[in-house]
């Protein structure tokens, strides 16, 4: 199993970036739809329509999300982590993935920033 650790700094207050991770409209605004997801702890969700499902296991409102995720055929779930700290209007996302298959890790870690957190950054940016 592999783990990998990605940075982002986002040009757009953290309150924002938020609401991105865990609003199902923007989630399907920003391309990984048809959500389904909340910021509750214990909450279970699901993105790019069930591909990808999980439940929160750990909020900090507007600064930590802890999600088991589970795709396709994996035999057990992952942990992801997102960190956000603001600031002068930016945020820096820090994204933790744990538990990762080796045969799927460095599609996961490209796939990361090409359908997660790059239209993620763009959609917010194009806004801000």
């Amino acid at each position: 199993m592999k783990t990998f650790k990605q940075t982002y700094t986002i040009n757009t207050p953290k309150e924002k970036v938020w609401q991105a991770l865990v609003d199902p409209k923007i989630i399907d605004d920003w391309g990984a739809g048809p959500a389904k997801m909340s910021e509750e702890e214990g909450a279970e969700f699901s993105i790019w329509g069930g591909d990808i499902h999980g439940k929160n296991i750990e909020v900090k409102k507007g600064e930590k999300l802890v999600q088991d995720w589970i795709e396709g055929d994996w035999d057990e779930f992952s942990r992801v982590t997102f960190l956000l700290s603001g600031e002068n209007g930016k945020t820096k996302v820090e994204l933790l993935h744990e538990n990762v298959p080796d045969k799927e890790a460095e599609e996961l870690e490209d796939g990361w920033k090409r359908y997660y957190l790059d239209p993620l950054k763009d959609l917010l940016e194009k806004f801000s």
